[in-house]
């Protein structure tokens, strides 16, 4: 893959070299694209699969990767 460079100013600098994106660019492609529920089988796999998911964004815990379960 060729990575587009591009020539930006910087503070202090004249001219530096800047990587762009470094992506192919497309969409998801597929009929399954989305589907979380028919992925999961069982009733117990979507509540867990939800309240993980609120867990992380509602919970008092914060167990996520903002904070560490055992302080180092």
């Amino acid at each position: 893959m060729e990575y587009k460079v591009e020539e930006k100013s910087a503070p202090g600098r004249e001219k530096v070299e800047v990587l762009g994106a470094t992506f192919e660019e497309g969409k998801p492609e597929g009929e399954e694209l989305g589907k979380w529920r028919q992925k999961l089988e069982s009733r117990e796999e979507k509540l867990k699969y939800l309240q993980s998911g609120e867990r992380y964004w509602y919970g008092e815990e914060w167990y996520g990767s903002e904070k560490r379960k055992d302080p180092a």
